[in-house]
């Protein structure tokens, strides 16, 4: 009876069609009060809470991983101006960064960073404190992040002497600020670090884009885009001193602030990371944009990145994978910091010849050597150039939980969506010619039993565990195990962990590659 049921198996795994795909569950967390410039962020102690916003003061936060979403609104005694940019700590306190001006000066609508804290997964929040406060000087989209060995919080954003002035002597810098106690205070004045200054235009000679990265050594990271190309800076004493000279990374050609038809404005300002996994990647810096070197009818997305501290950077890789002319564009990325996965969101047009739109992501595992795309939006939208879409979309990872954020427009209201991606999607995009490969387990649906394999072309040290859909480990079958060259089959019992009916994922584990697959208990 096994032997049958074995030879099943075999003659099932050598006629399975293993790239397959799957749809990712989408979410709508909000069509109010017409948010766009969405920001998110995954609590790396417990990915089920997660905080978003979306401008001007728009707040979400979920408890189940985001299948579900309370909605609220921002206030703040210096008021809430857009921007938002959402971060978590080393204690699970989350901060909300945005815009801000309690009393308009010399023509600005803006005129300081205000930084908020909640300590209950977004329920509640403090009134903040703020940053950049210099006269009628504007102040302009900021980003933060939290070194998570000191909790230090380090923000860069870009300041203007008079915002849209193109007068000669009114230039704009990228400041740096930062907090040692929980954003109770901020370094005051804020230290600019640009060598090359901008225009005030708010346009491809304005110096704009600055997102700091954290180092494997507390090093902080920070590429932006200007007159210069997209250029690189660093600190290696907690931002006390900077580069005397910015390093150049790339040209961008078509410039940062470029057309896309439907959207009222669109840029491809940089995003900035560093691998600190652990892992093999470790200490790569990553930036990510998006421009028209192809041609104003054929934006694209990029990455660069350096394996020596910024001091050198790789040619830009086109990071989606079409072969059409068509509009790829604001992008962003992030890195989920217990593997080295890369992972990427942006819209995309490549299966139309109109402004219809879709949402899509890439995904890496090699370092940004190679991509696998995918559409992570159900359904196409159409956006309107007389609706204002916000500037960027976002993206938070950790421990294989992947949410990305996004604007959409239907019936010209503007909406706000995230994803449960499906991370069997993904991977069956991944070239099986590695050391190992992972069938779909059989049967699948299943009840009580089903059975996995994988192959193995080298001996390996291999683990196979089963997650749930939001990637909480459930069992793990096999932990560690040395294997020979050759064929292997693993048994698994549902009703041994107590499963319910439901979706689950299985994966195969060594220390260079992750293989993951969905499996369906009935």
């Amino acid at each position: 009876m096994i032997n049958k049921f074995i030879f099943s198996l075999l003659i099932f795994i050598i006629s399975l069609n293993l790239i397959s795909s799957s749809q990712h569950q989408n979410i709508l967390i909000s069509n109010l009060n017409e948010p766009e410039e969405p920001t998110i962020a995954i609590n790396p102690y417990n990915t089920n809470q997660i905080v978003a916003g979306a401008n001007i003061n728009n707040l979400y936060f979920s408890n189940d991983g985001g299948l579900s979403w309370q909605i609220s609104t921002l206030s703040s005694q210096y008021g809430v101006w857009g921007d938002p940019c959402v971060i978590v700590d080393t204690a699970g306190d989350y901060y909300f960064f945005h815009l801000a001006n309690l009393v308009p000066q010399g023509g600005n609508w803006i005129d300081r960073i205000v930084c908020q804290k909640s300590s209950d997964g977004g329920l509640t929040w403090t009134d903040g404190n703020y940053m950049g406060l210099n006269g009628a000087r504007a102040q302009d989209k900021e980003w933060a992040t939290v070194d998570r060995n000191t909790n230090s919080i380090f923000v860069t954003w870009t300041e203007f002497d008079m915002y849209g002035s193109s007068a000669i002597e009114d230039s704009s810098r990228i400041l740096f600020s930062l907090s040692h106690d929980g954003g109770a205070s901020w370094l005051d004045p804020p230290i600019k670090i640009n060598q090359i200054s901008g225009d005030c235009v708010d346009g491809d000679n304005t110096v704009e884009g600055a997102v700091p990265a954290i180092g494997q050594n507390g090093e902080i990271f920070v590429a932006w885009v200007g007159p210069a190309g997209i250029v690189f800076d660093r600190s290696l004493d907690t931002g006390a001193t900077w580069l005397e000279n910015d390093i150049f990374i790339s040209d961008i050609p078509g410039g940062w602030d470029f057309s896309v038809p439907g959207i009222s404005r669109c840029n491809g300002l940089p995003v900035t990371l560093c691998d600190t996994s652990g892992g093999q990647f470790h200490g790569n810096i990553y930036v990510n944009w998006s421009d028209q070197r192809n041609g104003a009818d054929n934006t694209d997305i990029w990455l660069t990145k350096s394996i020596d501290g910024g001091n050198t950077w790789s040619q830009a890789t086109k990071i989606n994978d079409d072969t059409t002319t068509s509009h790829q564009f604001f992008t962003w990325m992030a890195i989920d910091q217990t593997n080295g996965n890369l992972y990427f969101v942006f819209y995309d047009r490549r299966n139309y010849s109109d402004t219809q739109t879709d949402v899509y992501m890439a995904f890496s595992s090699d370092g940004g050597n190679s991509f696998v795309n995918f559409k992570v939006s159900e359904s196409p939208f159409i956006p309107n150039q007389g609706v204002f879409f916000g500037d960027y979309t976002n993206i938070s990872a950790h421990n294989n939980v992947i949410r990305p954020i996004w604007t959409s427009l239907d019936n010209q209201q503007l909406s706000i969506w995230t994803a449960i991606v499906d991370l069997d999607t993904i991977v069956s995009g991944i070239s099986e010619n590695s050391k190992f490969s992972l069938q779909q387990n059989f049967p699948n649906p299943f009840r009580q039993e089903t059975f996995f394999s994988f192959k193995l072309t080298k001996p390996s040290v291999v683990s196979l565990k089963v997650h749930d859909i939001l990637g909480h480990e459930i069992a793990t079958i096999v932990d560690n195990k040395n294997y020979n060259t050759g064929f292997y089959i693993e048994s698994f019992n549902s009703e041994s962990y107590s499963l319910a009916k439901g979706i689950y994922y299985f994966s195969l584990i060594s220390n260079q590659k992750t293989i993951r697959k969905k499996m369906i208990v009935q």
